[in-house]
């Protein structure tokens, strides 16, 4: 059984609509659909925008099913340097909380440098990063190809994302942060969720279609339509592919 969260209902909508033997519940009032996609056994449920709403959501649905695999879908606002534009897709590598640390005087300290985890499992710790270069993302990055998401062929990347709080207000933060982490794109729920699965030994895949530049907050210029069919065309083609 695969599972699928994305933040707002736009962000999973077609998949929703191509689900078939459909079922619903309710789950601390958020609503969880169950139903077959190609073939394959999935749940979606829509956890609300930010770290707090995508951790309850990915507990929620871990404690009632028996989950394998949770794939977080949606947009995500790209970072200059990675090249990415609207529609292209991105692959989490590993996922970094860019806000949890320290700022001071003398600039800004992860949890690794004050030596605080946010989780210990067995005798792995975790501070702000979370690996996820598991078997799955293998084969995401081998079997999301372009032509799979669109005739126009988006490109397709892998690397580091960030989830932030406050995501980029401005071509100086989006900058800043990319330089401090390195990462293709921020979100506000991937690391959460990451955390999450890693608690309970639930391996995670995030894929994400870029709607904007991080930073810039001017709407006209997004294009959250088709950032999130582009997610959930790749998502859905890789279950199909996997079947």
């Amino acid at each position: 059984m695969f599972a699928l969260i994305s933040s707002m209902p736009f962000e999973s909508d077609l998949i929703r609509k191509s689900l078939k033997k459909v079922a619903s519940l309710k789950v601390a009032g958020k609503k969880i659909t169950e139903g077959r996609l190609n073939g394959t056994e999935v749940i979606l449920i829509n956890s609300g925008i930010g770290k707090v709403n995508a951790a309850q959501a990915a507990t929620c649905i871990i404690e009632r099913f028996p989950l394998k695999v949770i794939i977080n879908i949606g947009v995500a606002g790209a970072y200059q340097s990675s090249g990415l534009r609207a529609g292209d897709i991105a692959i989490a590598s590993r996922e970094i909380l860019g806000d949890e640390g320290v700022s001071d005087s003398k600039g800004w300290r992860s949890l690794k440098k004050i030596n605080i985890p946010v989780l210990r499992r067995g005798n792995k710790e975790y501070y702000n990063e979370f690996p996820l270069e598991n078997s799955l993302f293998k084969k995401s990055v081998r079997l999301i190809t372009p032509e799979l998401i669109h005739p126009s062929h988006p490109q397709v990347k892998s690397g580091p994302f960030v989830t932030l709080s406050a995501v980029s207000g401005s071509r100086a933060r989006a900058g800043e942060l990319e330089k401090r982490f390195h990462a293709l794109c921020e979100n506000m729920e991937g690391a959460a969720i990451a955390q999450v699965c890693a608690s309970y030994n639930v391996t995670f895949l995030e894929v994400r279609g870029i709607s904007n530049s991080a930073g810039v907050r001017d709407k006209r210029r997004w294009n959250l339509a088709i950032g999130s069919r582009n997610s959930q065309r790749a998502v859905s083609g890789l279950i199909n592919r996997m079947s």
